[in-house]
């Protein structure tokens, strides 16, 4: 009966390509649960299996095997045409109190899978929606610190000149004050959000751009928090090199990846570049600053994973790269040595023909 009932769930969309015990799940030990209540002589036995059964855990991996509500009640109705047809093949009446117990038993596993599979999924939307929101706070951190700079430095040029007037120190101030405020804020976004474990969900709007603007771009935004360590940027991207990606996210991957070799690249220099061969493109941001431990290279995609030398690290910005890459169906890697520097890659693949 599971094999046929396996072969008929097979046709959901979502069930297609998943292996046999996990398409099973708890579908054998719902089948004991019912067995037990037709042994059962109470109505009271038979809602205890319901309540306390298998179903609610059933939900939840449906949620995580990317079946939607209606394939979940699906599956519960082709396992009773499946136990009808078992009881027809072998000459059983399901008529009667066969008949209630089975629908009863099925209803209520019904209603309990629906109903945890609806919680697990708006515990899903809310965590990617914290998620997300940690992400944007986090990346908005860079540029308001390159105003803060930016603000900060007018303002000694103004006071060495001797040009500033009264009002524009006080819109000076202001800028800086607001600056300060929006840094607070975010700052306790990121706190509050800091133990998030589940995956941001990505929407993508893949197009053809010109990668060189962008990145020549991103480096005049981030030269003020650059020129604060002397650090040089280079742009060799080939100014006709063409890119397939969702240009807003791939400024972002190349802000946390500029924005990290900054910070360990003092009086140095740190070049980004890009090459395409066999229709994958392949990114890259090289630094010749501090370098990562040895043992901490394989952790350092880790979401909160930080570097205790810098102590107002939140450890997103590599994650949110991998996140990134990761939508685009790519991967992001690092080579680094101690003393010497760091080279993060990240390949991303053409678009299909």
């Amino acid at each position: 009966m599971l094999a046929r009932w396996r072969a008929q769930v097979r046709k959901l969309p979502a069930a297609r390509d998943l292996d046999t015990p996990t398409i099973n799940d708890h579908i054998p030990h719902l089948l004991k649960e019912l067995a037990t209540a037709f042994r059962s002589v109470t109505d009271e036995t038979i809602d205890r299996l319901v309540a306390e059964g298998s179903p609610p855990a059933h939900g939840q991996q449906r949620v995580k095997d990317a079946f939607n509500i209606e394939e979940v009640v699906a599956e519960y109705n082709i396992l009773r045409d499946c136990i009808h047809d078992l009881a027809d093949r072998n000459g059983l009446s399901m008529q009667g109190k066969p008949f209630h117990i089975l629908n009863r038993v099925l209803d209520g596993a019904i209603g309990a899978a629906v109903a945890s599979f609806s919680t697990q999924k708006a515990l899903e939307v809310q965590h990617r929606r914290e998620e997300y929101l940690a992400f944007v706070a986090h990346d908005l951190r860079t540029p308001l610190s390159a105003i803060s700079l930016s603000a900060q430095v007018l303002e000694l040029l103004l006071m060495r000149d001797g040009t500033a007037t009264p009002r524009t120190a006080q819109k000076l101030k202001s800028l800086n004050r607001n600056v300060q405020h929006l840094q607070d804020l975010i700052s306790k976004v990121l706190e509050e959000n800091t133990n998030l474990e589940t995956e941001v969900g990505v929407k993508l709007e893949r197009r053809r751009f010109d990668l060189w603007p962008l990145v020549e771009a991103l480096i005049h935004d981030l030269h003020p928090v650059a020129g604060t360590g002397s650090t040089r940027l280079i742009n060799e991207i080939p100014e006709d090199f063409e890119i397939y990606a969702d240009a807003s996210l791939l400024r972002r991957i190349f802000q946390n990846l500029i924005a990290n070799a900054i910070s360990y690249t003092p009086r140095g220099e740190v070049v980004i570049g890009a090459s395409e061969a066999d229709g994958v493109t392949e990114c890259f941001v090289r630094d010749n600053g501090d370098g990562i431990p040895e043992d901490r290279r394989h952790a350092v995609f880790d979401k909160h994973e930080s570097d205790p030398a810098k102590p107002g690290s939140l450890g997103l910005g590599l994650a949110i790269v991998k996140t990134f890459v990761e939508a685009h169906d790519g991967v992001v890697t690092v080579e680094s040595e101690l003393g010497v520097g760091s080279t993060f890659r990240f390949t991303l693949p053409g678009q299909r023909k």
